[in-house]
């Protein structure tokens, strides 16, 4: 992997996206991108808007929230998990057998929402705000 760090750091587009990347990047172009495509799926968009808009929530939170059958929602979940956008967690409750299991979001995937769809989307607004005609009087 190239990291050619002087062209992507001084504003320069790369001529290789790769060089977009840190040398010590923790993650590879690939891993990025595979971030994004997971986002970009209806559901999975929802569970992880959820999450980052809700805070934790349990398998059944999920379910009730985006009114989701079982099997669907943990299809959508492990796919959130195996790239990195979610993470699993379980815990005992307070005078309860067994483990109570929710999800949260992890660090990108609190950084893939909030500077990617959701950006996309505040973006339509301001953009509508500067070219509404009915404002011209």
């Amino acid at each position: 992997m190239s990291t050619d760090q002087s062209r992507a750091a001084g504003g320069d587009t790369p001529d290789d996206p790769e060089d977009l990347l840190p040398a010590d990047s923790v993650l590879s172009l690939d891993e990025y991108l595979e971030m994004h495509a997971a986002v970009g799926h209806r559901t999975r968009y929802e569970i992880l808007y959820r999450l980052v808009h809700g805070g934790d929530m349990s398998p059944k939170e999920l379910e009730e929230a985006i009114d989701i059958d079982d099997s669907t929602l943990h299809y959508h979940l492990n796919k959130l998990l195996d790239v990195g956008l979610v993470e699993k967690r379980q815990r005992t409750e307070r005078g309860q057998d067994g483990l109570y299991t929710y999800y949260r979001p992890t660090v990108f995937g609190e950084v893939t929402l909030a500077d990617g769809v959701d950006e996309l989307i505040r973006g339509e607004w301001e953009f509508e705000d500067l070219y509404d005609s009915s404002a011209d009087g």
